[in-house]
């Protein structure tokens, strides 16, 4: 008997008793959509993320001070003469100071990130202007009350006509003289929807005193280390503890996120590949029954000249097509589901060639394991012994 053959046998099986047949490929079903969607979810996130971090750029340092009492300080003009100072390994550096504060459009409220930086944020930031202005020095030394926002504000807000318009901040009136280039979608909850005003803009709106966070920028993404390394002397030379600061570079974040998120899709493709495990096990009690139901029709067959391959062969390829039926309605109810999922949480979900992939072939060769003992004992059957069978 060859594979077409089983085949064919195998579907007719499972017609003539459609919903055990369906109740045996539920685990499997479940098994395979949620391997997709867990896969999807992580994937989604490690995009959201790596996108955020493009935003920032691949060669950057971030520096977070933490004097906690400390006599020994750390100011903006300090660190600008390190970047001054060393120009063959650092290109720029910018305060970030993150305003806790409100912003207002009119009567509507804004949900927007605001940030206070330098002049110096785009050579660091990947960001570009998309209309109007940047910050400069003149609106950083005098702490204009200028700002420029994201392609969200603009177009929600101003109709994509937001230069010379304001808005207010902690009731303070606020400039618009820029609009970033969209980066994103255009959403509320992408990384468009934000606010840059001066950091010494922020000294009259919060009480902002200390500025605690930097980020500079290495030269090219291969000197991060070299840049790093730089910077922690530094910082150890004025403070002689290194307790007091923390320096982390991007390569090393994106190292960190890629190891984590790895960690996590292991751990969670591991438990629903349970469900697998379980759907498997319901294939092999059912392939059993049906051994035993069908066993005066595998005397016959023997007695007809049947080889022990064929029949091995006929239950083996019945449950590797019951697995691989249930894995396909599995994968489609994975790309829906993990599509869905993905719009209401507001993640890049797009489920990958290889997730689908590495779910068919593992929910087939369950199958295949699974039915493998129960073909082996229809083969072994004593063809008088099954003819006489009731």
């Amino acid at each position: 008997m060859n594979f077409k053959q089983s085949f064919i046998l195998a579907i007719k099986s499972l017609l003539t008793s459609k919903m055990r047949a369906f109740l045996t490929m539920l685990g499997i079903i479940i098994g395979v959509a949620a391997v997709i969607i867990l896969v999807s979810l992580v994937d989604g996130f490690e995009n959201l993320m790596l996108d955020q971090f493009d935003s920032i750029g691949a060669n950057t340092i971030t520096v977070s001070l933490t004097p906690r009492g400390s006599t020994r300080t750390v100011d903006v003009e300090d660190m600008i003469k390190l970047c001054e100072d060393n120009p063959d390994v650092l290109l720029a550096v910018t305060p970030n100071v993150s305003a806790m504060a409100s912003a207002k459009i009119g009567t509507e409220d804004l949900s927007s990130s605001i940030t206070g930086v330098s002049e110096d944020y785009l050579k660091i930031s990947t960001s570009e202007i998309g209309l109007g202005r940047f910050l400069t020095y003149n609106d950083i030394s005098t702490r204009q009350k200028v700002c420029v926002v994201g392609s969200y504000i603009n177009k929600e807000f101003f109709g994509g006509n937001g230069i010379n318009q304001t808005l207010k901040i902690n009731g303070n009136t606020f400039k618009i003289v820029g609009v970033l280039e969209e980066v994103a979608d255009s959403t509320e909850s992408s990384s468009d929807n934000k606010i840059i005003i001066p950091y010494t803009a922020v000294r009259s709106i919060t009480a902002f005193s200390f500025v605690s966070s930097y980020t500079f920028a290495a030269k090219d993404e291969t000197m991060s280390e070299q840049a790093k390394a730089i910077i922690e002397n530094y910082l150890f030379s004025i403070f002689s503890n290194d307790d007091l600061y923390t320096v982390a570079s991007m390569a090393e974040m994106l190292d960190i996120l890629d190891t984590l998120t790895g960690n996590i899709t292991a751990i969670l493709v591991g438990i629903a590949g349970i469900s697998l495990l379980v759907g498997g096990i319901g294939i092999m009690n059912i392939m059993l029954v049906s051994v035993t139901e069908r066993t005066r029709e595998i005397g016959i067959r023997k007695s007809l000249g049947a080889k022990h391959f064929d029949i091995m062969s006929q239950f083996v390829v019945e449950a590797a097509t019951t697995s691989a039926i249930g894995g396909v309605i599995g994968i489609i109810l994975g790309i829906v589901v993990s599509i869905v999922a993905g719009k209401m949480m507001d993640l890049p979900v797009s489920p990958t060639p290889l997730s689908i992939l590495i779910a068919f072939s593992f929910s087939a060769a369950v199958g295949m394991m699974f039915g493998y003992f129960p073909a082996r004992k229809a083969a072994k059957l004593n063809p008088i012994d099954a003819l006489r069978y009731d």
